[in-house]
């Protein structure tokens, strides 16, 4: 007799990141409960079931978790105000996340940013045992790491802090392939080009996200070896080594101006993802890749 199809919250479902978690879960024949604000929004799987509302309102996020194995919280509204980046990234996933504890849910699976290491100039290689960024940082970084810290405290859940770099991957809400371009055309063009812009793409970042989530990476005594089993594990996921010279030529070319390349004194080293690796995720897109697909996709839009 096959064993029960595991069932996962994934919350932001219709976002990048979300939409991707869900079609990796739903190759693992995993059931998936899709919290989005917007009726319809969710993607259209046969194994996903919407759930229309706010995850920080404590009646859904009960609703949601109950019965359920895993939940992902992908939601976190980056250059909002400070104050909604708290409100929502703070205090909003720490109620799912009590919610989950209560319900008996064994893993949380949270997105949050390698965004939050401080990876400055004469920095050298930054893996998960890296310096965090101070408080004062910025709304991102500060509002990143207290919700981090705010998990941690919920206790009673093994917990796993997924830290991505730059997020490559079509969609109309990724920054990588729109917000940032957009700059770029508006004169955001300038940049060292030693400097190093760490990536991984959406479906690699999904696929670990969603075997973590299924138990197919299991719980371990170290943190080396798997998330460890009742506490709270951070795990850096990036893709092979880039530098800014490779992301701003491929979209200053696509479209239409000439980046402009200072010498300032940046970072050079390199995001490590050992331990993801060790745990038996390998990314499988490549920068060739991930930046023809960008590309591409920059010249198929106005």
């Amino acid at each position: 007799m096959a064993p029960p199809s595991p069932v996962v919250v994934v919350t932001g479902a219709n976002g990048l990141v979300g939409t991707a978690v869900c079609r990796a879960l739903a190759a693992r024949s995993a059931q998936v409960r899709a919290v989005v604000r917007r009726a319809g929004s969710a993607p259209a799987l046969d194994c996903v079931t919407e759930h229309v509302g706010d995850f920080a309102e404590e009646d859904l996020a009960r609703a949601v978790t109950e019965g359920a194995d895993a939940v992902v919280t992908t939601v976190h509204p980056m250059g909002s105000p400070r104050e909604v980046q708290h409100r929502v990234g703070v205090e909003g996933t720490s109620v799912i996340a009590r919610a989950a504890r209560d319900a008996g849910v064994a893993r949380l699976v949270h997105v949050s940013t390698a965004g939050v290491y401080d990876r400055s100039a004469g920095v050298g290689d930054v893996a998960e045992d890296g310096a965090l960024l101070p408080e004062g940082s910025g709304d991102y970084p500060d509002t990143k790491n207290a919700t981090d810290a705010a998990l941690a405290e919920v206790g009673g859940l093994t917990t796993v802090l997924v830290r991505p770099p730059a997020i490559l991957g079509p969609g109309e809400t990724s920054v990588w392939n729109t917000l940032r371009p957009q700059a770029v055309r508006g004169g955001e063009n300038r940049a060292n080009p030693a400097q190093t812009w760490a990536w991984v793409h959406v479906e690699d970042l999904a696929a670990l996200i969603a075997d973590v989530a299924t138990g197919a990476i299991a719980t371990a005594g170290d943190p080396e070896e798997g998330p460890v089993a009742g506490g709270t594990t951070p795990v850096v996921v990036a893709g092979e080594p880039a530098t800014w010279r490779d992301y701003l030529e491929t979209v200053a070319d696509a479209v239409g101006v000439d980046p402009e390349w200072t010498d300032e004194p940046v970072w050079t080293g390199q995001l490590r993802a050992d331990r993801a690796r060790r745990w038996g995720w390998a990314p499988r897109v490549d920068l060739a890749h991930a930046l023809h697909e960008l590309r591409s996709g920059l010249l198929q839009r106005p």
